[in-house]
């Protein structure tokens, strides 16, 4: 039901701080009853109430108590479960296990992370040759006790001599680069702020690099500020941040995001223009070998992908899906920049081309066959040359390296797979196992299977499925269904040690690739964004009750779970089809779908979920499904946990404290509403380890008891 504000609705009782509720006859937990506001907004002649738009400051008094005792509700939920100890234990021991991320190789050094099993954070090594004696070039785990320090991401010059490391704090976006001197592990003066989500591209020589970086947010509001106007500086080695000229700026449009990258024979700055998180964008170059040369705009219509995959001189290399869904590579000359002298190199193929890399004049396209991998390697004329032996259905990542390099390194992973690395040699061809995790559960005991499920419409819809083998299918099995469906974002087969621990309770983990993600190329994407959304919603649904009609599960034993866009997906089941589900995680959703551009980067998201503000068509659809304004007074919700953490700048926590209080005040049945807010911790990216596992025991102690499963 949308919350329209009548003449009875605009009176609101308030409170001047957090009071306690009676529990009701059916046990419910004493949630907090936070005050209420007559806060109200108009859009296409539609008024919405926000009567908890206080919230909003997350720093005030009654925010904080509001959070206080919502986390203490949460944390005597917990206190009788006693399994969950030896669940939490257990998670423990099935992440302890060495593991390691494809090394890259700059000026004969090798440079690559490993974590020893328990560590918060994976620890940055550096080796001469590809197997010299390894040297810790950065530890964030001595940078704070609680590991909430992390490395966000490494670029070294291309002698190998220096390495700009970009550190986040507690979560946030938020990035410091500081730049090390490899052999010697000690950092140069130079320190630059107020960047996100790129990363710094060095100048051939290594005297400078490039970075994209935003304005000093207001004092105060650093979590909270809406980001725009981001811009491409130039730092020179020894200077002070402040001198930093920006070589490239859109003041025309404060809403793009806008990255550079400088080509690996260094000739080249190449600058890519999104509007948001639209996967299409313009692209622009500038000749770093000519003194004076003038920025030129070579795709100067965001009207598809184009990204760079390298170049020979002027001619480049783009993967692009223009006039190509699936995608397709195209090379260009920039002295003949013009369409009609595009060459197409690989043409669209019946699968989605995921990405593509040069390395030794060899190009290697790594497709997606029904949400799993397929590799073909090509002449760079597009010559078929050799289809990459992968271990089995999984995923393939990686194949990064230089079009002069005679190798490269990639991972593959599935459900029951942790990463294992391979080094492949690209003048014979051949792959080899470089490094592999030893884990502590029997592999041999689970199987996965890929199922098609017709949705409302018809569209038949990816799930795979992971279980012990012997599964009876009688209704009775504790299911797990995992998706997301948004951004263009491919969902494939990938390990994780915490689903371990669900599927050794006899559980089954059930991951759909719905619309709206990038399993089957840009229409797939498409047909799931905007006015499109609820198809999303709909193919979860037929996935939920896919599962019961072929007997793995039932209600009171379908556990689902999504963050971020998925954590939008879990409120909109919530709000649609509250009867379907045993129990829900919602994590860190996009739950207030009215105003989710009004904070630090939500903005940019109007590529894919319209502007509520700026079209009525896009508000009537955002308007009928935003699960905050969709919530009912009167309704039996399933058992339901909300996860946010107080330092999450990207989907800001007021949309899960917002969404908690309303739903905790709507809830007519016994089912617990519980949100638990983590804290020195932002939307996931860089959480220590300790944090994670302590987030995943109570998700995993939640399902298992509100599904009887434990």
């Amino acid at each position: 039901m949308n919350r329209i504000v009548g003449a009875a609705s605009l009176v609101f009782c308030i409170f001047s701080s957090v009071t306690a509720q009676t529990p009701s006859p059916a046990a419910l937990p004493p949630y907090p009853k936070p005050r209420t506001v007559s806060q109200t907004d108009t859009y296409f002649g539609t008024t919405v109430a926000d009567p908890y738009r206080w919230m909003e400051d997350l720093d005030s008094p009654d925010t904080k108590a509001w959070v206080n005792a919502e986390n203490t509700i949460t944390a005597d939920y917990f206190k009788p479960l006693t399994f969950r100890t030896a669940l939490h234990e257990r998670l423990l021991k099935l992440a302890d296990y060495e593991r390691f991320s494809a090394p890259e190789q700059h000026g004969g050094r090798y440079f690559y992370s490993r974590n020893s099993g328990l560590q918060n954070q994976a620890v940055l090594y550096w080796t001469e040759g590809l197997r010299g004696v390894p040297h810790v070039l950065l530890d964030p785990n001595t940078y704070a006790a609680d590991g909430t320090v992390a490395l966000n991401s490494v670029s070294v010059t291309h002698d190998g001599k220096l390495a700009a490391l970009a550190l986040a704090e507690a979560g946030s976006d938020w990035q410091k680069i500081i730049v090390r001197d490899v052999s010697t592990g000690k950092d140069l003066s130079d320190v630059i702020r107020w960047t996100k989500f790129g990363r710094a591209s060095w100048l051939h020589d290594g005297s400078g690099f490039y970075y994209s970086g935003y304005d000093a947010p207001p004092e105060g509001d650093t979590l909270k500020a809406a980001n725009f106007g981001m811009k491409i500086f130039f730092h020179k080695l020894g200077s002070e941040q402040k001198a930093d000229p920006v070589v490239f700026a859109r003041p025309d449009n404060k809403e793009l995001f806008l990255f550079g990258g400088v080509t690996d024979d260094g000739h080249y700055l190449v600058i890519s223009q999104a509007q948001g998180t639209s996967p299409n964008n313009e692209l622009a170059v500038l000749d770093l070998q000519t003194p004076g040369a003038q920025i030129q705009r070579v795709i100067t219509t965001a009207d598809a992908t184009y990204a760079a995959i390298g170049n020979d001189g002027s001619r480049f290399w783009l993967y692009t899906t223009v006039g190509a869904s699936n995608g397709k590579v195209i090379s260009l000359d920039l002295k003949e920049p013009a369409r009609d002298h595009w060459k197409t190199i690989l043409p669209e193929a019946k699968g989605k081309l995921d990405s593509a890399s040069l390395v030794h004049r060899t190009l290697i396209a790594q497709y997606l066959t029904d949400a799993h991998s397929n590799v073909e390697l090509f002449s760079e004329e597009g010559k078929p040359l050799q289809t990459l032996n992968l271990p089995g259905i999984g995923s393939a990542n990686g194949f990064d390296g230089r079009r002069d390099e005679a190798e490269t390194f990639y991972t593959f992973t599935n459900f029951t797979t942790p990463g294992v690395i391979y080094r492949l040699d690209m003048k014979t061809m051949r792959s080899e196992v470089y490094r592999e995790p030893k884990t502590s559960f029997d592999r041999a005991a689970y199987e996965t299977k890929e199922v098609f499920v017709p949705s409302k419409d018809g569209t038949k819809v990816p799930m795979f499925l992971t279980y012990k083998k012997g599964l009876q299918l009688n209704g009775q099995n504790p299911t797990l269904l995992y998706a997301y469906g948004g951004f263009n974002i491919s969902l494939t087969p990938a390990f994780s040690p915490t689903r371990i621990a669900w599927l050794e309770h006899g559980g089954i983990y059930a991951q759909a690739s719905l619309r709206g993600g990038g399993e089957y190329g840009e229409a797939w994407h498409q047909a799931g964004m905007k006015l499109h959304k609820q198809n999303v919603f709909d193919d979860f649904i037929a996935c939920a009750e896919w599962l019961m009609a072929q007997k793995y599960t039932s209600t009171p034993k379908l556990a689902i779970r999504g963050e971020s866009n998925g954590g939008l997906l879990m409120g909109a089941m919530l709000t649609q089809r509250p009867d379907l589900f045993g129990a829900v995680a919602a994590g860190v959703g996009v739950m207030d779908m009215l105003r989710f551009d009004k904070f630090t980067v939500g903005w940019g998201w109007k590529a894919d979920y319209g502007g509520p503000s700026d079209d009525a068509d896009e508000f009537k659809a955002i308007y009928n499904y935003s699960p905050l304004h969709n919530l009912k007074p009167g309704t039996h919700y399933p058992p339901t946990l909300i996860f946010t953490a107080d330092h999450d700048d990207r989907v800001f926590p007021a949309h899960s404290f917002k969404f908690a209080a309303q739903m905790q005040q709507d809830q007519a049945g016994p089912a617990p509403v519980l949100i638990r807010i983590e804290t020195r911790a932002g939307h996931g990216g860089g959480m220590p380890l300790s944090k994670r596992l302590d987030v995943e025991a109570d998700i995993y102690s939640f399902f298992l008891h509100e599904l009887g499963a434990q």
